[in-house]
């Protein structure tokens, strides 16, 4: 799943992919704005971690789960 997060005062957003489901994420966001944790913290589908100030946030976009085509077809 594509998760795009928007930082204050930076002028690209941060794209990760992740294996964590909408939800978790989704809850992920919720504690860092309501102010239960100070940070964001997600993981990528590598294992790398990103951590971002919740009181730098911008915005948060959670993609849909896509599956990946591969090869060729008609479409």
């Amino acid at each position: 799943m594509e998760v795009k997060i928007g930082v204050q005062h930076v002028n690209r957003e941060l794209v990760l992919e992740s294996e964590q489901s909408p939800d978790e994420v989704q809850e992920q966001v919720s504690n860092a704005l309501s102010g239960k944790s100070n940070l964001l913290e997600l993981t990528d589908d590598k294992g790398r971690r990103i951590l971002v100030p919740a009181d730098r946030l911008a915005y948060v976009e959670i993609g849909e789960v896509s599956i990946r085509k591969v090869g060729f077809g008609a479409i």
